[in-house]
């Protein structure tokens, strides 16, 4: 398999985890987003979103959405599993990681923040703020579900890392570029000390990339 991706992307990292929890090998490809390099026709042809990441089978079949991605590697690679056996548990584990999927990372990934600086005139300092707020407004949520939840573990979900482990650990990394105080989200902080002591985790991290140089 070869991941298309770029280091600093909080959804190829979720990938990069996935991956390496299961211990499937791939080839990795990195992508300068920053010189739009995935705007390249050829990456498009991949994905007509012209997005990262994009898990490219064996057989030539490109995947996207890293959520998406993840469910399938669950699905053809069940060991270790991802969700918990139970719907309910399968609902809350979803829900976690959805706060951060779904309701985090549309607002600030690289496209938005460009728009913010290119057509409505931020700078960084604006950027920053906007970023922050949005983290603000799932984070407190999150934080209120995991510390107040029975269900809670050592991780998101009991005592096994998964899906929303794996949106967690991708997004406080996102955090750490724009100084996000996470004084507030002590159970947060705490799982994402934890995962980052495992190695599926810790090698998936943004500046353990090969095209992390210099960042």
């Amino acid at each position: 398999m070869r991941l298309h991706n770029y280091f600093r992307s909080s959804t190829s990292t979720r990938l990069r985890i996935a991956l390496n929890l299961k211990g499937l090998d791939y080839d990795y490809v990195g992508y300068p987003l920053l010189e739009r390099a995935h705007k390249d026709p050829a990456f498009v042809a991949r994905n007509p979103a012209g997005l990262v990441p994009v898990l490219e089978l064996q057989d030539g079949t490109h995947l996207s959405q890293s959520l998406a991605i993840i469910e399938y590697l669950d699905e053809t690679h069940p060991s270790p599993p991802l969700l918990p056996d139970d719907a309910l548990g399968r609902a809350r584990v979803r829900a976690l990681a959805q706060l951060v999927a779904c309701d985090i990372h549309p607002l600030n990934n690289l496209r938005v923040l460009q728009y913010l600086e290119r057509e409505l005139g931020q700078d960084q300092a604006g950027k920053t703020r906007w970023f922050r707020h949005w983290v603000a407004e799932a984070f407190a949520p999150l934080e209120e579900m995991l510390a107040s939840s029975r269900d809670t573990g050592v991780f998101c979900h009991r005592d096994t890392p998964g899906l929303a482990d794996i949106c967690l650990y991708a997004q406080v990394w996102n955090n750490r570029r724009f100084d996000v105080d996470m004084t507030a989200y002590p159970t947060i902080s705490a799982i994402f000390e934890r995962l980052d002591q495992i190695d599926a985790f810790a090698r998936a991290a943004p500046p353990r990339q090969p095209d992390a140089t210099g960042a």
